[in-house]
């Protein structure tokens, strides 16, 4: 395990799974449900941007902006559609409103396959940035550019959480629902802005990633699962745990498939998700609730 090469692709890939599982923890703090359309978001960001600038000729900063309203509109949507009137009917009964996420994940899937095409479009850059030669390693504009976003979109979020109201009181409705109501918390503007500041990283994430290996409308499934396993090995106990469990996850789909073959990696993945799921379901991080 001495290949830088190897190293930076696995912090690349461990990045973008950190960035997904940070938008988990986020809605989950503040609305209580595992949003799995979250990896529906980054892809509706990802392939819209490719496809306007690609297939439409737009400009590629306003094919980016284009993408990051879609994907915000769409999480905001999701809040105010499907979760908001779940929590009006069952309270706080997780599983209809699970079922409910899911299902806009495959209507993300299919709508995206649609209307943008079942194909495979590149990634759009952010920046023109060139190659960084490190012995016989390269970090490329790509891998750099994730590093970047990721470094400045967590230190911001840890900030936001931590040392601003609107991140207080979304902290506080996560640790204690009922409580926040009785206290006269705006529980729903509380959960659409976890949702939208959601939605903001999720489509920054999609945009960026998707210059890596290119992008089509059936990432969707895959970010969705690969960022709950990464927010679930992370756990909730500060905003930096996400990226943990996605570095690690990075690493496992890099290292595992060179060592030991492309076939053993959802194997060890599958091992890896039962232990945390039975051993330890907090994650390495455990959240230190408040009453």
């Amino acid at each position: 395990m001495t290949d830088l090469q190897l190293w930076i692709s696995a912090l690349e890939i461990g990045s973008f799974y950190g960035l997904i599982a940070l938008c988990y923890l986020i809605v989950y703090q503040g609305a209580l449900v595992f949003n799995f359309a979250i990896g529906g978001y980054a892809m509706m960001a990802g392939i819209a941007t490719s496809w306007l600038a690609t297939e439409q000729g737009a400009p590629v900063w306003l094919a980016m902006l284009f993408g990051v309203v879609l994907c915000v509109g769409s999480s905001v949507l999701t809040e105010m559609v499907v979760v908001r009137p779940m929590v009006r009917r069952s309270g706080h009964d997780e599983l209809p409103k699970l079922i409910a996420v899911t299902a806009v994940l495959f209507a993300l899937e299919q709508g995206a396959g649609a209307v943008f095409g079942r194909g495979s479009m590149p990634g759009q850059w952010l920046f023109d940035i060139e190659p960084i030669e490190m012995g016989e390693a390269v970090l490329d504009g790509a891998a750099l550019q994730m590093f970047v976003v990721t470094g400045v979109v967590f230190a911001l979020v840890a900030f936001w959480l931590n040392a601003t109201r609107a991140g207080r009181m979304l902290r506080a409705a996560g640790d204690n629902p009922v409580a926040a109501q009785v206290l006269g918390l705006p529980t729903d503007r509380i959960r659409l802005t976890a949702f939208f500041v959601a939605g903001v990283i999720a489509a920054i994430a999609g945009i960026v990633f998707a210059l890596k290996s290119g992008i089509t409308f059936r990432s969707a499934l895959p970010w969705s699962i690969k960022g709950f396993l990464a927010a679930v090995i992370g756990g909730t106990g500060g905003a930096w745990a996400p990226l943990v469990g996605g570095l690690l996850l990075g690493a496992i789909e890099v290292f595992v498939p060179f060592y030991l073959g492309g076939a053993s990696v959802d194997y060890v993945i599958l091992l890896l998700a039962a232990v945390f799921f039975v051993v330890r379901p907090q994650g390495f991080f455990a959240r230190r609730i408040r009453v």
